[in-house]
């Protein structure tokens, strides 16, 4: 049986590699650009949504990860609407005072959050490399952080945009093949478990509704990523980053959701005390192969998680200080507070913090969509949506 599954993972990655790194799909604008937010948003969720969630969730986990992805989808609704109706107004030869210092204080809240999740999101990445070589440590972890920082800063600073977004490519389509093998993997298993009899489910909650309610508004940066769409206007066009975004959000919900559902036989093994690398252990009781191509997937969706949020932070940065960063000196500049941040921070202690940068930035994008929007009921659904973003910047708390 194990055998069976082992060949089945593999083919499935050389199948789904084959398809991805095929020159059609390569060369596809349209991909291309889906590849930023896509790569952003299956960042650290996908390494650590599984343990956190079951912990905290238990047989709910599924049911929970689907509200966060609908709480997104709407998110990334207003987005495009605002890619749509805003920025035709902002570039206006005279744009409204209002919109312009809304925008702006949005871009501020947008920016710290992309500083704090670059510097999460390859912090992860360590620790699952170092895992891989049989070593750990928080100083080595900082060190491995710090060099794929300073490299990351160097490529954007020499080869700009496309030279990120070639980086990017790469890196997203060998973890996408990698996720296509671990839920084939986990679908046999949990067939196969469910015809011997042997499957045993979580049990319910651990945490009441108030506490619930606070831990997944800290789950906010799991799926956070599909704005990147919204600042690479110089080099697509509205309507391409319009549905190339949509196109992300669909992908990496259906993720998520199928993930967090299959992995519900894996929660009742979960240790007490878990931490960001505790997928790698869970997925040793369907596979053997598969803890090494986690590892490897770990690694790729960090950084191309990464290096999305580099690039829509490069762009963002010449609009906040009106244009005196060029966008290649807004990476440089982006690396050397993420290096900071690297030698300051504690890795868990920093997801809701990051979740609710995020959610201010959405708030106030709902706030501009609120303001341009003559649609009576599209005013109430964004009023409600602001508020319950309002609750995620107010009381949120880091799950783990």
């Amino acid at each position: 049986m194990a055998l069976r599954t082992d060949l089945l993972i593999l083919f499935v990655a050389a199948v789904a590699a084959a398809l991805l790194f095929s020159k059609r799909v390569r060369e596809s604008p349209s991909w291309i650009a889906t590849v930023t937010p896509l790569a952003s948003i299956i960042g650290s969720g996908f390494l650590v949504v599984v343990p956190l969630l079951g912990r905290e969730e238990g047989a709910w986990a599924p049911a929970s990860m689907l509200g966060i992805v609908l709480v997104a989808y709407a998110i990334g609704a207003v987005i495009r609407h605002n890619i749509r109706h805003v920025e035709p107004r902002l570039a206006a030869e005279h744009p409204p005072v209002w919109l312009v210092a809304g925008e702006r204080l949005a871009d501020v809240a947008l920016v710290t959050g992309y500083l704090i999740s670059v510097t999460f999101y390859l912090r992860i990445l360590a620790a699952f490399l170092l895992q891989g070589l049989g070593t750990n440590g928080t100083f080595r972890e900082r060190l491995v952080t710090s060099a794929i920082l300073v490299g990351i800063g160097v490529v954007g600073r020499l080869r700009g945009l496309r030279g990120l977004e070639r980086l990017e490519e790469l890196s997203v389509t060998a973890k996408l093949a990698v996720i296509a093998a671990l839920l084939s993997g986990l679908a046999l298993y949990d067939v196969d478990g469910a015809l011997a009899r042997l499957i045993e489910l979580p049990t319910g909650p651990r945490l009441g509704p108030w506490e619930q309610m606070r831990v997944l508004g800290g789950m906010l940066l799991v799926v956070q990523g599909f704005e990147t769409s919204r600042y690479l206007g110089a080099d697509y066009s509205a309507e391409t980053r319009i549905a190339t975004m949509r196109r992300a959000q669909w992908i990496a919900g259906s993720v998520y959701v199928v993930f967090v559902f299959l992995a519900l036989p894996l929660i009742p093994d979960l240790p007490s005390k878990i931490d960001e690398t505790a997928i790698i252990d869970l997925s040793g009781h369907v596979a053997t192969v598969l803890p090494s191509m986690l590892i490897f997937a770990a690694v790729m969706s960090q950084f191309s998680a990464a290096v999305a949020d580099t690039i829509g932070a490069g762009g963002l940065v010449p609009d906040v200080s009106r244009g005196r960063v060029t966008q290649r000196w807004a990476y440089v500049g982006i690396v050397i507070a993420a290096l900071v941040l690297n030698w300051t921070a504690q890795i868990f202690e920093i997801i809701a913090l990051a979740s609710r940068a995020f959610a201010l930035y959405y708030l106030l994008q709902c706030a501009l969509a609120f303001g341009v929007t003559r649609s009576a009921l599209r005013r109430v659904g964004i009023a409600m949506l602001g508020a319950l973003l309002l609750f995620v910047v107010l009381f949120a708390v880091a799950a783990g």
